[in-house]
């Protein structure tokens, strides 16, 4: 889950080319999927990504990005609302989920945000997309956050789940309040060799209990879980996680290749492009208060509470909510 930038706020500082069609595995044969196109895929310096896409090709694009432990299901009542108004939707598998593969085995699998940022941004090139408006939870409003501060020019507008999620290595080590400690639990397992095999043996269990904890309010199914679940079979995935979550603290080192943009990160860079960032009410995930954050927006901006026992998967929970909210953004 993502919420570890800005920690020193919770310290008491405010501050704010597409290939042939790919069906996604399912975890239970038994459980059929929503309607969802069939995956398409395209290259990229590094990967094979896989994607969803919906909506009319010559339509604005609008580029949706899952977090952890989720997958693009998160977006399966969302992506196709977007298209009925005549958007470009893509929804990709970020590295190391569903289908989404390295090219080469001895690429490093590195799970740190520049990365993530910088295969998104590869995915547009690749697929002609100049702009989008951007939209994410967790790990994927990280990543939009990320590309909106460094890259303005390919943002048409950007809608964050939890807020201003850009952080750095540094403020990663800041120690919190026990608490606060708590809720990031997983963060300090992952950083054992324990964790690492725990995460491997028991990933759908795990995955669960996280679903459980971060939207405690949320009485999602065993199958609406399985169909994301196929995406935690990635052979990858066990190694991007754990290192994604052992660069924050400083305990897993980065590439070379991605230190200059970790060293404007570490500026927490603001955010110019028309922004709405959105919380549900009842997310047991660890995040800030709005008004931690708010200053780090300085374009035209808003912040929406959604209501009604909302956790921390916002876009499958209240996917009306998330929709207004892009069709909302795209107008500023």
């Amino acid at each position: 889950m993502s919420t570890d930038p800005t920690r020193r706020a919770l310290l008491g500082a405010a501050m704010i080319a597409t290939a042939a069609p790919l069906v996604p595995a399912i975890a239970n044969a038994a459980v059929a999927a929503p309607a969802m196109p069939p995956l398409k895929t395209v290259r990229t310096d590094l990967l094979e990504i896989a994607y969803a896409e919906y909506g009319p090709a010559a339509g604005p694009a609008a580029v949706l990005l899952h977090g952890w432990p989720y997958d693009i299901h998160a977006f399966e009542d969302v992506a196709p609302a977007l298209a009925a108004k005549g958007y470009r939707v893509i929804v990709p598998y970020l590295r190391g989920y569903g289908p989404t593969r390295f090219l080469s085995a001895t690429t490093k699998r590195n799970g740190e945000p520049a990365a993530l940022a910088a295969d998104t941004l590869a995915m547009m090139d690749a697929l002609g997309i100049r702009s989008a408006i951007l939209g994410g939870f967790d790990w994927g409003a990280r990543t939009a956050d990320i590309i909106a501060a460094l890259w303005p020019e390919r943002v048409r507008g950007l809608v964050s789940v939890s807020g201003y999620l850009i952080g750095s290595q540094a403020t990663g080590q800041q120690p919190l309040p026990p608490a606060a400690e708590l809720q990031w639990w997983y963060q300090f397992y992952f950083a054992t060799d324990r964790g690492r095999a725990g995460y491997e043996k028991y990933r759908y269990d795990f995955n669960k209990l996280i679903w459980r904890t971060a939207s405690p309010k949320w009485a999602f199914d065993d199958a609406t879980f399985g169909r994301s679940a196929a995406a935690f079979d990635n052979p990858d995935h066990v190694e991007i996680v754990v290192h994604n979550y052992r660069w924050r603290i400083g305990v897993a080192e980065g590439e070379a290749r991605y230190t200059d943009l970790e060293a404007k990160l570490a500026a927490a860079p603001v955010i110019a492009v028309p922004t709405i960032t959105m919380e549900g009410d009842a997310n047991g995930a660890p995040h800030l208060e709005p008004a931690a954050y708010a200053k780090k927006f300085t374009g035209r901006y808003e912040h929406r509470l959604i209501t009604g026992g909302i956790g921390h998967n916002l876009p499958q929970e209240a996917p009306a909510a998330f929709v207004q909210a892009m069709l909302d953004v795209a107008k500023a």
